[in-house]
């Protein structure tokens, strides 16, 4: 059994968190500490400890694992009182505010032979899933290019913002997903070309990204915008013989807002409106076009591997390479805002 504790009890750990875990019968959530009780807004969870006093969650010996659910700005601090309580440590994203943080805290989890890594549960994404599948079966040919969007229409949220924090800016928050998704199934690019931009102009949120990284004669295209009234598709993949164009996103989030929870029958599951379709030519030179079944996503998964690699000693999948890789290009994606 992996005995869990959290840090923090809002939005985070009641969504995206605990609706997986408690399907885990190999995970046991004991405690969970919230700084504001008295503020408190999400149904407590029958047999977990809820806690206002932070000693009694880092200094109980039974807990091995304390997720670090709160503001970006606090995940560092927080992350490293928990190693330094000789905890593993998961960290929501983005996982911290710079590479120089996150080498510190994987040089801290080394030297006391911990783990410590962000929560990338978008890389059990369905959509990244079935995109992985596709490319896999290879009737795609080589690859030439894939674009990921990942679009909103919600001009409100940077038109209420006036000044400019690089942690609290659009790459952080939104390509930490979908740049995980590459670096974890692409690898380290060859070079990268950089569009972030502030729609609104100098001293306000960055609204808007457009990096393309390389990869010899392949181009990965990761794009975000708060300006998209109709969203572009949110996987599109071209190969040398055919294409893979998978318009929706993963479901889970959707179910998950609708507080249709992990366990449900049809959780997250596409159907077939949903499903991708596969366009391309087989080696006679005939035509096929077909809908693709989409895998089945599966936040959890982030937990099961840390069950693998805490209690059975397996390597993480979520290595601290890939996220310094992507805390690199989120640094230098921002670095001539104001």
């Amino acid at each position: 059994m992996l005995t869990i504790g959290y840090i923090g009890n809002g939005k985070s750990v009641n969504r995206y968190h605990l609706p997986f875990v408690l399907q885990r019968k190999n995970i046991k959530v004991k405690t969970i500490y919230q700084r504001h009780p008295e503020n408190e807004s999400w149904d407590r969870i029958a047999g977990v400890n809820y806690t206002s006093d932070l000693a009694e969650l880092l200094n109980d010996r039974e807990i091995q694992l304390i997720a670090v659910c709160t503001r970006h700005d606090s995940h560092y601090e927080y992350a490293k009182m928990v190693l330094n309580h000789n905890k593993h440590c998961l960290v929501e994203k983005p996982f911290v505010e710079t590479s120089k943080q996150a080498r510190e805290l994987f040089e801290i989890a080394k030297e006391r032979g911990l783990i410590i890594q962000p929560y990338q549960n978008r890389r059990f994404d369905s959509d990244f899933l079935t995109v992985q599948k596709v490319i896999e079966e290879g009737k795609l040919g080589d690859l030439i290019e894939v674009e990921m969007h990942y679009d909103y229409y919600r001009p409100e949220i940077p038109e209420s913002i006036t000044k400019f924090e690089p942690a609290m800016s659009f790459l952080y928050g939104h390509g930490c997903h979908t740049l995980d998704q590459v670096i974890s199934y692409f690898g380290k690019p060859d070079y990268i070309h950089y569009d972030v931009r502030q729609l609104l102009g100098s001293g306000r949120m960055n609204d808007y990204f457009d990096l393309d990284l390389y990869y010899g004669i392949l181009k990965v295209s990761v794009k975000s915008s708060y300006f998209r009234l109709k969203e572009r598709p949110s996987f599109a993949v071209y190969g040398k013989k055919g294409c893979f164009i998978k318009k929706t996103k993963d479901r889970q989030e959707e179910h998950l807002k609708l507080f249709y929870m992990p366990g449900n029958d049809g959780f997250g599951i596409d159907t077939l409106k949903h499903y991708g379709v596969l366009t391309y030519i087989d080696d006679e030179g005939v035509i096929h076009e077909e809908k693709v079944k989409s895998v089945k996503g599966d936040y959890g998964r982030v937990y099961d591997d840390l069950y693998e690699v805490i209690l059975k000693g397996k390597d993480k999948t979520i290595t601290d390479e890939q996220i310094l890789l992507q805390m690199e290009i989120l640094e230098k994606g921002i670095k001539d805002l104001k």
